[in-house]
């Protein structure tokens, strides 16, 4: 059964299907923005690292932890490579968990943001300790660090879900 979009009105008849098309897959589009998010949160933990506010990103505990052999077998100089690609593939399936939510939600300014966060605390009460992920340090400037890129990516995640305004 093919779903019937509400059009909306004042659109010409050639840019009604478009219209469709681009409210009908909030799921794609939430994915990219995922990819997109976990890029920009990799941006900002560059900073972070640099200045010495994170001693070592999750991605990098979490593959050492789940994949040694993989991670130790990837020469030295290609790890960072392979650390991004896993965070940005799991920050697109964060992306396409997010176009699950309902409409309604999804487009709320707080939902993205909101939802970054909630995805920190997951991995923080949830994912680090049932892998075993030590503490290296617990110090409110990492804290802080990590609540901010994860800010960064549930504001990207969001963006997507909010109609755009009528030109």
């Amino acid at each position: 059964m093919t779903q019937t979009l509400p059009t909306r009105p004042g659109l010409s008849e050639e840019a009604q299907p478009a219209e469709k098309e681009r409210r009908g897959h909030p799921i794609l589009r939430a994915t990219a923005r995922g990819a997109v998010g976990s890029m920009a949160m990799s941006g900002l933990r560059q900073l972070t690292v640099s200045l010495g506010m994170v001693e070592r990103t999750p991605p990098e505990s979490v593959l050492r932890r789940t994949a040694p052999r993989l991670f130790r077998n990837v020469p030295a100089e290609r790890r960072p490579a392979l650390v991004e690609a896993v965070h940005w593939l799991y920050g697109a399936a964060g992306g396409a968990a997010f176009g699950l939510l309902p409409r309604v939600i999804r487009e709320r300014r707080w939902a993205g943001p909101v939802y970054g966060v909630l995805a920190w605390a997951a991995f923080e009460t949830g994912i680090a300790p049932a892998l075993g992920l030590p503490r290296s340090r617990d110090t409110a400037a990492e804290r802080l660090a990590l609540l901010a890129d994860h800010l960064l990516y549930g504001a990207v995640v969001g963006a997507s879900a909010r109609p755009r305004p009528r030109r």
